[in-house]
């Protein structure tokens, strides 16, 4: 028995002698078949696989070229047929379904997709990943309904959730529109479930249709400073110091509210209670029994105008308060006071919240209330209390832009305004991601004569809430400028 190599180069030698004395290729196929039996060429290839394997990688890589430059169109074939299956193993195929879903994870939503165009059977695998998509949606601020297990409804929504996240940031996301129909100064808006109010120095309110810009209803009233609806009725709150609710249908005014000294900037009711609330310029909040007119209380210790008075039910448990509890909030220029109200009327004050001791800092005129949290704005940032505790949560400031106004607060975003721009803030991140201009609007200390529309989208996009109203505001025309979702593409 010869060493390989040498065993290598005496065949080649007796396969060049053959090849000189005969002419036929049978005769050198039983060449080789007789010059090594299949016994003595395991035993061969035994003993080379030993040698071979004592080698370091150079050696081995020396070797394997030496082979390769020997070998023929054959073997070259076998190799390259049989590296594919060493080197490029479909890992996803492979995988238990388990194990594929674990490393998906690891990935990148757009590396994701990309991995989609590798192979039919890697897109069926990852697009039946609902967790990576589920998370996917989340982390673009998307609520997500863990009883809708389809995966492939949940990769649909991340491609149109990263549509409408692009549109937020190229700033392509809203469209404008108008309303035109008062004939003086629209100082009150109230919206709700696609429909927006405005009340004017024409004696007149009207009930929009936001969706095609139709006035439904249109009703001679007082000069008004407030207003808030439902489908029968219409309460509205006046500089000429009275509060009046009206019915929509006839036009009829049904109540009237007097024994305020000053003009009524706010108004808010609950039909379940009976009870409407009233907050006016001569610092006072009044309690009036809706369906009887009458005063049931004025609750006093506000040194400002009250700009605005909210009505909401308890969502938290504290010393002062269970949850299911009605909680009335009054604000000034200065303070937000804390009432208890429900059928106990005679209520004291539980907590007066500012932002400055000393009163040197204002609160803009608009104020956040869900239940559990009390978000207000000022000149040093955006305010959050926790309604359980009175205390600040957290104080948002960007520095960049001065004096942000409240318009809406959520879960995960914020809707905000200056001068100049409307905003979207992050409330994760607390950075802006959308702006979208606004047109020289009416401005107004008290802050009615602006608000925001669709609120739901602010605790999380879902595809299905980013339509319809976003902000609206008087102008000096006496129109309404309306900004818009603009529809998916």
């Amino acid at each position: 028995m010869v060493k390989c190599g040498g065993v290598v180069y005496e065949v080649q030698s007796k396969c060049e002698g053959l090849r000189h004395n005969c002419g036929y290729a049978t005769e050198t196929g039983k060449f080789f078949h007789n010059l090594m039996e299949r016994k003595d060429f395991e035993t061969w290839l035994d003993n080379i696989s030993v040698t071979f394997l004592s080698l370091t990688d150079l050696q081995k890589n020396e070797t394997l070229d030496h082979l390769i430059s020997l070998s023929g169109a054959v073997q070259l074939r076998h190799l390259s047929n049989n590296l594919e299956t060493l080197l490029k193993r479909d890992f996803l195929k492979l995988l238990p379904l388990e194990l594929s879903f674990y490393l998906l994870k690891w990935l990148d939503p757009q590396t994701l997709l990309t991995c989609c165009l590798v192979s039919k059977q890697w897109n069926k695998v990852i697009s039946a990943c609902t967790e990576v998509w589920q998370t996917a949606c989340k982390n673009l601020g998307w609520q997500i309904d863990d009883s809708v297990q389809d995966a492939l409804h949940w990769k649909k929504v991340y491609l149109k959730a990263i549509l409408r996240m692009k549109q937020l940031e190229d700033h392509e996301a809203f469209e404008t529109s108008s309303l035109i129909g008062h004939s003086a100064r629209v100082y009150a808006l109230y919206y709700k479930d696609g429909l927006l109010c405005t009340g004017s120095d024409d004696l007149s309110a009207k009930l929009w249709d936001v969706s095609t810009g139709q006035c439904i209803y249109g009703i001679q009233t007082h000069t008004c400073a407030a207003v808030k609806f439902d489908e029968q009725k219409l309460v509205t709150g006046s500089f000429d110091n009275t509060v009046a609710c009206w019915e929509w249908s006839s036009g009829a005014r049904t109540q009237h509210f007097r024994g305020h000294t000053g003009a009524v900037f706010s108004v808010d009711y609950n039909d379940d209670l009976d009870i409407l609330v009233s907050g006016s310029a001569d610092f006072t909040v009044k309690v009036w029994a809706l369906s009887a007119g009458t005063c049931l209380n004025t609750l006093t210790g506000h040194t400002e105008w009250v700009t605005k008075v909210v009505l909401q039910k308890c969502k938290v448990k504290s010393l002062l308060h269970s949850p299911g509890d009605y909680i009335l909030l009054s604000a000034d220029k200065y303070e937000i006071k804390i009432w208890p109200i429900g059928r106990e009327i005679n209520c004291k004050c539980l907590k007066t919240l500012s932002v400055s001791e000393d009163r040197s800092i204002c609160l803009q005129p608009r104020l956040h209330f869900d239940g559990k949290y009390i978000v207000c704005s000022s000149a040093l940032g955006l305010y959050q209390w926790d309604f359980a505790s009175y205390d600040i949560l957290r104080v948002i400031k960007i520095p960049e832009i001065a004096n942000l106004a409240l318009l809406g607060f959520g879960d995960i975003f914020a809707l905000l305004f200056d001068n100049r721009y409307l905003y979207i803030m992050d409330l994760r991140t607390e950075s802006l991601i959308s702006r979208w201009p606004l047109p020289e609007y009416r401005k107004s200390k008290r802050g009615s004569s602006f608000l925001a529309g669709e609120a739901s989208w602010l605790n999380g996009l879902d595809g299905h809430n980013d339509t319809g109203l976003v902000f609206a505001t008087s102008m000096p025309d006496h129109s309404i400028h309306l900004v818009l979702w603009k529809e998916h593409g």
